[in-house]
């Protein structure tokens, strides 16, 4: 990237154009210039602009944001008219020919330090065959003042990452989980992070906030962002449901102990399932049913279901069979399924 105020300039070599990466040249610029300018004429480069249109581009919105936080105006050039950028180029070729063809360089890093030392020993000394004066030195004397003062923090954009929309209503972001609107499951977001937050964004409308994750695994989620009749499985914890249980009856909170002392993350959405039953049977009704799955050995929510389908648990327990489990075991022994030879 080369940026120039007047004939002075800032150069910084660079593998991408990302939106990370093209935020982090202009800080570096202005912090280099020492104050902002108060416009930033741009090419219309993904990482900037979204959409060019005649009088009224869009802009991104990392960019947008970055210009509110320093205080300048962008001006994105016209499309497939070279001549609104006026000489800026020629400053790149400068770069090229006099910097790149003449110095060995190691890496990006090298390359970086060692264009400063030119800038400040070379470039920025030399007398410009257009003003007659050296670009440094026309600078300081006269166009530093113009320039905006820098804010007191710098922007802290981290990066700017594509997620898939899950139906689960998460994207997920270097291993955690944030919850968006269900309605724009399906579609690929825009995930900002910044050292504290995490924005999500669909195009240039943001969708919601939230607080990064500070380890991997984490799910991060708002009730709202579930559709209505989804979002009662985040209220219905499992310390709602074993509280629910109790108020229900003994046999009631025997079952939910059982299914959620086994496997409780399998098995909360069973015994989510049973303290819906509530909604449609009596409490004394879901009570009985308990018992009577008890009885059967078999707490399961279909069980359950089943029983009060069928008006089951209005019938004594007394006179209902009881179950009990029956030990088997192979009627012949294992020998037999070999050949004598097999097992000489």
């Amino acid at each position: 990237m080369t940026l120039s105020w007047s004939r002075h300039q800032f150069v910084r070599f660079v593998f991408d154009q990302k939106a990370p990466t093209w935020l982090e040249c202009h800080r570096l610029a202005f912090e280099f210039f020492g104050g902002v300018v108060q416009e930033v004429v741009i090419d219309n480069l993904k990482s900037a602009v979204i959409r060019t249109a005649m009088g009224d581009p869009v802009l991104g919105q990392p960019y947008t944001r970055f210009a509110r936080h320093y205080g300048f105006l962008v001006h994105p050039c016209r499309p497939r008219t070279p001549e609104h950028k006026g000489k800026v180029e020629n400053g790149i070729h400068y770069v090229q020919r006099n910097f790149m063809a003449s110095v060995d360089i190691e890496d990006i890093n090298d390359a970086n330090r060692k264009v400063m030392r030119w800038i400040h020993e070379i470039a920025g000394l030399r007398i410009h065959g257009t003003t007659q004066v050296a670009p440094l030195s026309r600078f300081v004397q006269t166009e530093r003042g113009a320039l905006l003062p820098l804010p007191y923090t710098p922007y802290d954009l981290e990066c700017v990452l594509y997620a898939k929309a899950h139906r689960d209503c998460h994207v997920q972001v270097q291993g955690s989980y944030y919850s968006f609107p269900c309605e724009h499951a399906g579609k690929t977001l825009d995930v900002y992070l910044y050292p504290q937050t995490v924005q999500i964004f669909d195009g240039v409308t943001l969708l919601t906030s939230h607080e990064r994750s500070r380890q991997k695994g984490e799910r991060i989620t708002r009730e709202e962002h579930y559709p209505p009749d989804k979002s009662i499985y985040l209220i219905r914890n499992r310390e709602w449901c074993v509280r629910k249980a109790a108020e229900i009856g003994s046999r009631c909170a025997e079952v939910i102990d059982a299914l959620l002392g086994d496997r409780p993350l399998d098995r909360l959405r069973s015994v989510q399932g049973i303290m819906r039953l509530v909604d449609r049977y009596s409490p004394m009704q879901v009570e009985a049913a308990c018992a009577r799955a008890l009885c059967y050995g078999d707490g399961s929510y279909r069980r359950i279901k089943s029983i009060l389908a069928a008006g089951q648990e209005r019938v004594p327990i007394e006179k209902t069979v009881q179950l009990t489990m029956t030990s088997y075991t192979f009627a012949r022994p294992v020998e037999d399924f070999f050949l004598k030879e097999d097992r000489q």
